[in-house]
């Protein structure tokens, strides 16, 4: 049992709430249509994804669609983002391909990250990607460009040949080595991609969740002085836990990007 439970357990409760105080759990995530009648797939994590493409439509056709030379405004955080993206992500592993690939790149991250955003913005309060369908989405499309442009650059014979027998070992230990390249490059490798970021974003969601309903209750519904200072706590815990949420989910949103500019640069370029 953790300490926030364990501080809840040894609290008195008021006679009028025999019910006491109970911890959300994975139903928080379990979302109705928008309204009755609607279509079973139209609901708060669908019309956030359609609303954060409409978000980065307007905020980049806004930086982008009469650029000036000396850029202001809108095109000074565009061009910033695209430069991060650029050199940061597409660089390292594309190098004189980062340029062919920036759309991909550019839009994966910003898409991710507003996703993530979602998560910690007032009143909507819920990050897309805490649904595993969204980033299963994003990764299987990278999945099937990266076997795509693999077979297209190293031929359908040589890109699995690369993949499972690299070069410079011992042809005994291929035995074992072939099988579990394999199996980690097209079976577990697009597996974590998308898992990687729908567990961070639901863990954190669950999380902030869970402190900002200790501090509801205990201060407003259910208010006594004993369980005022948990309420506080769970409060406080909670401005800290945001702040930290908003770094985690900026870098699995980069991290989703690199690990997709990594899997596209190994298809252009077999390893050696």
């Amino acid at each position: 049992m953790n300490t926030p439970t364990l501080l809840l357990a040894a609290l008195p409760l008021k006679a009028e709430d025999p019910e006491g105080f109970h911890a959300p759990g994975p139903e928080i995530f379990d979302l109705p249509p928008l309204w009755e009648g609607a279509p079973t797939w139209l609901t708060k994590p669908t019309l956030l994804a359609m609303l954060s493409a409409v978000i980065l439509i307007a905020v980049f056709w806004g930086a982008f669609a009469n650029p000036k030379l000396v850029p202001r405004g809108l095109q000074n955080i565009g061009e910033i983002g695209y430069t991060f993206v650029r050199d940061q992500i597409g660089r390292p592993f594309l190098g004189k391909d980062t340029d062919r690939f920036m759309p991909l790149l550019f839009s994966i991250f910003f898409m991710v990250l507003v996703w993530n955003l979602m998560g910690v913005f007032p009143v909507i309060q819920f990050p897309v990607a805490s649904h595993i369908a969204f980033p299963i989405v994003l990764a299987a499309a990278v999945y099937l460009l990266r076997i795509y442009l693999g077979i297209k650059h190293q031929g359908p014979i040589g890109y699995f040949k690369n993949m499972m027998f690299p070069p410079g070992v011992p042809k005994p230990v291929y035995v074992l080595l072939a099988p579990i390249e394999f199996l980690s490059n097209l079976i577990l490798a697009p597996a974590t991609h998308a898992l990687r970021l729908f567990a961070n974003m639901f863990a954190g969601h669950m999380l902030l969740a869970f402190f900002s309903m200790v501090g509801f209750y205990f201060i407003f519904q259910n208010f006594s002085v004993l369980g005022l200072p948990v309420g506080v706590l769970g409060t406080l815990v909670t401005i800290a836990m945001t702040g930290l949420e908003m770094f985690i989910q900026f870098l699995q949103a980069y991290l989703f990007a690199m690990l997709a500019a990594m899997y596209i640069g190994n298809s252009l370029h077999a390893e050696h």
